[in-house]
C-alpha cells in the first residue's frame, strides 16, 4: 500500500481556521470538464468576502467607509492537487498564518464540502490600505480581534 496522496485532508498546521461552503457551477469548468484553474482563487476570494461580511468588514463602494476592506493584494500562491471535476458543493477552509501590524497571510485550501479532500491549496499576502495615499496602514483593534481566532496555532 502507497502513502496517502498529499491531496487527502488538512495537515496539522492547516487544522484550525473555518470552513465555508462554495458552489461551483457548470459553466466554471472548462472544455475537459476540470474546474479551470482561474477559478480557484476566484473561489477562496468569494469565501473571505463571504466571511469578513458576516463580520462586519465589507466593501460597498467607498474605499473610505470600507476601513480594514481596504486592502489590496501582495502575493497568490496557489498550487493545485487533485482536480475538480464536477460542479455542485465544495468548501473553502480559511486560517490566517501570520497577522501583521498593516499586512496578513492567509492559508487556504479548495476542498471537498466535507474538508476532508483537498482539490488546491496556497496562501495569499494582503496589505491594508490607507483610502487617501494608498499606502499601508494599520489595521484596526476591532479587526484584528476578529482574525486572531482564525490564526494558526
Amino acid at each position: 500500500m502507497t502513502a496517502a496522496p498529499l491531496a487527502d485532508a488538512p495537515t496539522a498546521a492547516e487544522a484550525s481556521g473555518v470552513l465555508v461552503p462554495v458552489e461551483v457551477h457548470f459553466d466554471d469548468l472548462d472544455a475537459l470538464g476540470l474546474l479551470h484553474n482561474a477559478r480557484y482563487p476566484l473561489l477562496v476570494e468569494r469565501a473571505w468576502g463571504a466571511h469578513w461580511a458576516e463580520r462586519g468588514h465589507a466593501y460597498a463602494g467607498d474605499w473610505h467607509a470600507a476601513g480594514d476592506a481596504c486592502n489590496a493584494v501582495k502575493e497568490l500562491r496557489i498550487s493545485y492537487e487533485l482536480p475538480v471535476t464536477r460542479s455542485g458543493g465544495h468548501a473553502v477552509h480559511l486560517w490566517l498564518e501570520r497577522l501583521g501590524r498593516t499586512g496578513l497571510t492567509y492559508g487556504f485550501r479548495l476542498c471537498s464540502a466535507d474538508g476532508l479532500t483537498t482539490h488546491a491549496r496556497g496562501h495569499r499576502v494582503l496589505v491594508r490600505l490607507d483610502p487617501d495615499t494608498m499606502r499601508p496602514a494599520p489595521w484596526t483593534e476591532e479587526f484584528r480581534n476578529a482574525a486572531r481566532p482564525l490564526l494558526r496555532g
